[in-house]
């Protein structure tokens, strides 16, 4: 059985293995995105606070932002933060991703958020190898290619655990230790079997959230695990006409935000950030798992009518969000980010080390069989 496994991880292994290596590199470099962003943008994402300093009203923000940029920008959406040397955030119809910081105490535009080009080719080959789908949720060649290779790695290393399973115990101790002082061949070998058993358990996790962006079937599949249907509900003719009805309403009065933001602060003494639109509220909650209430309000007088606690919203709207913690480790914060790294950087140096491992055994061999004619000749 054991050499069943063997031969499937090395066939599975040998096609698919670059890909595996470029899947693995571009995913470690995406874990620490935001942190390198923010770091080499302070101005961005930081303002200077002083003790008694105390943030403007939403509405004066607005005021503010609408003296610093153009006209044609509708504003969508300004998200205040809970912690007091973070900036805060406006995002505007047409502006895409991006969103323009703004210091909370004065008003004053810090500039726009950025997106290294670094990071984009990282990412699309980490999820397309360089071959976008035409729009979300299409198919394309590179997306297909990567989500087979997802699940070929899943394969490879459930067999990598079937053959690293020691006999003895002695077996054991040599399968978790890298050895260092017996020549290149013994130190790949011991990297990629120890390393790999210490890291395939993040790599599996890894893997098998991946899928369910390259599959809708897995997607399927991975959500009725947990009861959850993907099926979007259709919406009702009186929902739509609502919608109309809102795009017909009069310009809205930023002052009403003023109010929600006070009724907000008394009902969360503690929060991560609030985000404010034309007709509710998201108070997203200290932690990593994307967790918030939604507070509807009256857009005549600001008062909060309904909240929607974080515990409360359908299972189906919260499983993206937990197989995107899960996929990147943002799940445990700083802890589970490095962990999360250094696993995919292991991972992708795995097939390298198999690389090498598999033609020096080649090589071996060829040296031996040509020994051997040469010794029969001899003879």
């Amino acid at each position: 059985m054991n050499k069943v496994f063997r031969k499937i991880h090395l066939w599975l292994s040998v096609p698919v293995g670059l890909i595996i290596t470029v899947i693995c590199l571009t995913g470690a470099a995406l874990v620490f995105e935001r942190d390198i962003t923010e770091s080499l943008n302070p101005k961005i994402y930081k303002v200077a606070y002083t003790e008694g300093d105390t943030p403007l009203p939403p509405s004066e923000l607005v005021a503010s932002i609408r003296q610093q940029v153009p006209d044609s920008l509708e504003l969508l959406s300004l998200q205040l933060s809970g912690e007091r040397d973070v900036a805060c955030m406006a995002t505007f119809k047409g502006a895409g991703k991006r969103s323009l910081s703004v210091n909370p105490y004065t008003g004053e535009v810090n500039g726009w958020t950025k997106s290294y080009p670094f990071f984009q080719t990282m990412r699309k080959l980490h999820r397309w190898l360089m071959d976008p789908p035409a729009y979300k949720g299409a198919k394309s060649a590179g997306k297909v290619i990567v989500g087979i290779t997802t699940f070929v790695m899943v394969v490879i290393l459930v067999s990598g655990i079937v053959i690293w399973i020691p006999r003895t115990r002695k077996a054991l101790r040599n399968r978790l230790v890298v050895s260092c002082t017996k020549g290149w061949w013994r130190f790949w070998y011991d990297s990629h079997v120890s390393l790999g058993i210490y890291v395939t358990l993040f790599l599996l996790v890894m893997a098998l959230t991946g899928l369910t962006w390259s599959f809708q079937w897995y997607r399927t599949a991975a959500y009725g695990l947990f009861g959850v249907s993907t099926a979007r509900p259709a919406m009702s003719a009186p929902q739509q006409q609502n919608k109309d009805e809102k795009k017909e309403k009069a310009e809205f009065d930023y002052g009403i935000w003023d109010n929600v933001v006070s009724e907000l602060q008394a009902l969360y003494p503690s929060y991560a950030s609030i985000s404010l639109t034309a007709g509710k509220a998201q108070i997203s909650k200290p932690g990593n798992m994307r967790s918030s209430d939604t507070a509807a309000f009256d857009t005549q007088t600001g008062e909060i009518t309904t909240v929607t606690a974080y515990s409360d919203v359908p299972r189906a709207q919260k499983m993206k969000g937990w197989f995107y913690a899960f996929h990147t480790g943002s799940w445990g914060g700083m802890t589970t980010k490095v962990l999360y790294f250094l696993a995919a950087f292991i991972g992708g140096i795995l097939p390298l080390s198999g690389y090498y491992l598999w033609l020096k055994k080649k090589r071996l061999s060829k040296k031996k069989v040509f020994r051997t004619i040469f010794e029969t000749k001899c003879i």
